[in-house]
């Protein structure tokens, strides 16, 4: 057999779509567990006795992401993996090798270039951009955390390639793996590193904030490390050089700006959201950072995982010249994220005090106030995912990118007519960000629906009314539930308030499965086969 036909065999052999799915959900679920104790510990120990420093520490952040995202991130995979995937499909792994090794080679020293440049302009960054508001103690944290923190870039594009090429062939296992592990470094600079670093009696760092961003960089590099060991197997050939007469290179160089550009522009808001938050009172940036961390589980969960699972093979699908199983599957993924989203966003909302209370001992009245706010964002932000990756399938990435630049123009405008001439403060910020996040949605569903006729047929339309009724049933129990069970600022405990809301969840998803069933609803099916085979199935014996 041809070698080259026979590793494309071998690649493609992968996940189905579901066990992909519940793979990087899982992962997810557990990277967000890990970011929860992150949090909590961090919030443990300066959120009440130093906002000033925990309020630096999240806008060292921000310019080193922004960069993340712009040149990399997102970006990278949906317009890598069709490509990719095209050079496979065409049994050419010599372009498909040559691709990854160029845009590897490319990203890495672009972004070490941006790094360098970080930490050369990191105080004016934070003097005029980020953080404005600061005071001089914390601004000049801010600065020294964000030099520390410059690396990043340069180590998650590597990372992010790495990943890429794995997520095309359908090795989901390490990529999933690594944000647990990125978390687990900031928990160790948490925990160890801001006592200070000690080897063999030398002082080489005296403690305080300052280790949580070395931990940062701990988390960064073991996530790269762990991204790299998935490349076992693949038979990747690397070489240190780019060839710019590659096609597929040429390519994905053409496709990368405009999504690069959505990516960026998207955390413009980001920064913007930063530079107001830092003329409030001390604390407002990490609370409504926190806020808005929280609201992004469920988003991450649901249409991160569910989108970035189902996106490779929507990719296949279209580059088969199959457009009518491109429009089947992508009309049942969405039907399958808003069907998870809707039951996660009324229960986000009313039980936003004990979801606070998770990462604040005890809970937060601003924490929890925004992220009510928030609430309302999940179940668009979940469908966003999906609904971009519908047009980065099919290598449109113009459209989704005009799209974004309305609406980070709206969010903008929103947050700074809601803060500065309403004095809505951080409620503000969250009340631009959900009324954006719906606004955006629909655009995006009537170019849809433009680009892929029939998409929103009666059978869709109708699946979701019902799928909304069922909602709107639940959040009756969920009220009264919540009023039974309700979060107390005496609920000091992870262990007294914790299982109070895990009855609380299990009952009300218990209620919308039924009511799911009741009005016919196929997402539940799934769900009750798994269940019906746990309590009633045979088990071999050995």
């Amino acid at each position: 057999m041809n070698p080259i036909k026979n590793t494309v065999a071998k690649f493609n052999i992968k996940l189905p779509i579901q066990l992909a799915a519940a793979l990087l959900a899982g992962s997810t679920l557990v990277s967000s567990v890990l970011g929860l104790l992150r949090d909590r510990q961090l919030n443990g120990l300066y959120y009440a006795t130093y906002p000033k420093g925990i309020d630096a520490y999240t806008v060292a952040f921000t310019v080193p992401d922004f960069m993340f995202f712009i040149l990399v991130s997102g970006a990278l995979s949906v317009t890598f993996i069709p490509v990719f995937n095209q050079r496979l499909a065409e049994h050419n792994k010599k372009s498909a090798w040559e691709l990854s090794t160029s845009i590897l080679n490319l990203l890495a020293v672009v972004t070490l270039v941006t790094s360098v440049l970080i930490i050369i302009f990191a105080e004016p960054l934070v003097r005029y951009v980020v953080g404005p508001g600061l005071d001089e103690s914390s601004r000049a944290l801010a600065v020294s955390m964000m030099r520390v923190i410059a690396v990043n870039p340069f180590l998650f594009a590597i990372a992010a390639v790495v990943a890429s090429m794995q997520q095309a062939v359908g090795r989901f296992t390490f990529f999933a793996m690594a944000p647990a592990v990125y978390n687990i470094g900031i928990i160790i600079g948490a925990v160890f590193f801001t006592n200070g670093i000690n080897i063999f009696g030398w002082q080489i760092f005296d403690g305080g904030i300052m280790g949580v961003a070395l931990g940062v960089v701990l988390g960064s590099i073991l996530q790269l490390l762990i991204s790299c060991v998935g490349l076992f197997g693949m038979g990747f050939d690397y070489r240190f050089k780019i060839y710019w007469r590659n096609k597929g290179f040429l390519k994905v160089l053409s496709l990368l700006p405009a999504r690069s550009l959505d990516q960026g522009i998207d955390y413009v808001n980001s920064i913007v959201e930063t530079n107001l938050a830092s003329r409030m009172v001390s604390g407002t940036i990490r609370a409504y950072q926190q806020s808005y961390s929280l609201s992004n589980v469920p988003i991450n969960l649901i249409g991160v995982a569910i989108s970035t699972a189902a996106f490779p093979k929507m990719a296949e699908r279209m580059g088969q010249g199959r457009p009518d199983l491109f429009k089947k599957e992508l009309q049942a993924v969405l039907r399958v994220i808003i069907w998870l989203a809707l039951p996660v966003t009324i229960i986000t909302f009313f039980g936003r005090g004990y979801l606070v209370s998770f990462i604040n001992n005890g809970g937060d009245v601003l924490m929890a106030g925004i992220l009510g706010v928030m609430a309302i964002a999940i179940l668009f932000r979940s469908i966003y995912h999906i609904s971009a990756r519908s047009f980065y399938a099919q290598q449109d990435t113009k459209t989704p990118l005009y799209i974004s630049f309305f609406a980070i123009g709206l969010n903008i405008a929103l947050a700074i007519i809601f803060t500065m001439v309403l004095g809505l403060g951080a409620y503000g910020l969250a009340w631009a960000t959900a009324i954006v996040s719906i606004v955006e949605v629909c655009i995006l569903f009537v170019m849809m629906s433009r680009h892929i006729k029939g998409l929103f047929d009666k059978i869709f339309i109708h699946a979701v009314a019902r799928m909304a009724s069922a909602t709107g049933l639940m959040a009756i129990v969920t009220y009264i539930s919540i009023s039974i069970l309700p979060f107390k600022a005496t609920d000091l405990s992870f262990f007294t308030s914790f299982p109070k809301f895990a009855l609380i969840v299990v009952v009300n998803l218990l209620v919308y499965v039924g009511f799911s069933k009741l009005f016919k609803l196929t997402e539940v099916n799934p769900i009750l086969s798994i269940a019906k085979k746990l309590l009633f199935g045979r088990f071999r014996q050995a």
